[in-house]
Formats: C-alpha cells, structure tokens, sequence
C-alpha cells in the first residue's frame, strides 16, 4: 500500500506519535521519502556542492562550512558530482559536422 508523504515540520516521530495517538512505525511510514526520492536529492546535493567549489571558485573549507558538513565529506562528493558528470557527457551522441 502506498501513502502519501506527511511533512513533519520539524517535530520528532515520537512527538507526531503523542500527538495523534498512532504508533511510531506508522508516522514513520507515512513521513519517509521514498528511495528515489532520497536519491535524487542526494544526487542535487552533490552537484551542488561541485558548483560551489568548481565554478563558484571557493575553497573545501568554506564549501564544507557552506554545506555543514565535513571537509572530507564535501571532497567525496564533489568528486562522485564530477565522476557522475564525465559518465553522462560521455552517453551523450556526439555530433560531426561532415
């Protein structure tokens, strides 16, 4: 059975569960993203963090406090968004001027 997403609005699962008299397995199922939902995201993050660094010119410490996250963290991903972009431009056709 599939349901429809529930915004939380930053309250706890355990908090939602008080408050409307449900289990915490429910409201968690009612309030998770799906996976490809969670990927794409993931995936927007990623080239986000590679923008700003790559083309926006600022270094991994300020990407890494841009994004809270840590310095390494930012390197990896941004280096995933640069791999991920080199996979699709080489799927891509070329096209020859005969």
């Amino acid at each position: 059975m599939s349901y429809e997403r529930i915004d939380r609005n930053g309250q706890s699962i355990t908090e939602l569960a008080e408050k409307t008299g449900l289990s915490r397995a429910t409201i968690a199922r009612h309030t998770s993203r799906s996976r490809a939902e969670w990927l794409a995201q993931k995936a927007a993050q990623r080239e986000a963090i590679r923008a700003y660094h790559d083309e926006e010119g600022h270094s991994w410490t300020q990407t890494a406090k841009h994004f809270g996250l840590d310095y390494s963290t930012v390197k990896q991903r941004a280096y995933r968004a640069r791999k991920e972009r080199a996979a699709e431009q080489a799927q891509e056709p070329t096209s020859e001027v005969a």
